[in-house]
């Protein structure tokens, strides 16, 4: 299996988080539950970024997985 991180989707997910809950994005791309971690990294050098909510709100998790700010988007998906 590669290590080189998948494209889950060119946009990124808004997700309505909770403030004090955690979320494990997933940082592979290849999870069936984005942005979050179904634990389809096993066998990669990949594992789940833990976040936790300072507030509820709704949050941009990034989505292609190049993002600087990781796990939330940057803008970077524009320039894939």
């Amino acid at each position: 299996m590669s290590d080189k991180a998948i494209v889950a989707s060119k946009t990124p997910y808004a997700v309505d988080v909770e403030a004090g809950k955690d979320y494990y994005w997933c940082s592979c791309g290849r999870s069936k539950a984005q942005p979050f971690c179904d634990g389809s990294h096993k066998g990669t050098s990949f594992t789940p970024m833990k976040h936790t909510a300072v507030e509820s709100k709704t949050v941009y998790f990034c989505g292609c997985k190049q993002s600087a700010n990781s796990p939330l988007c940057d803008g970077t998906h524009k320039q894939l």
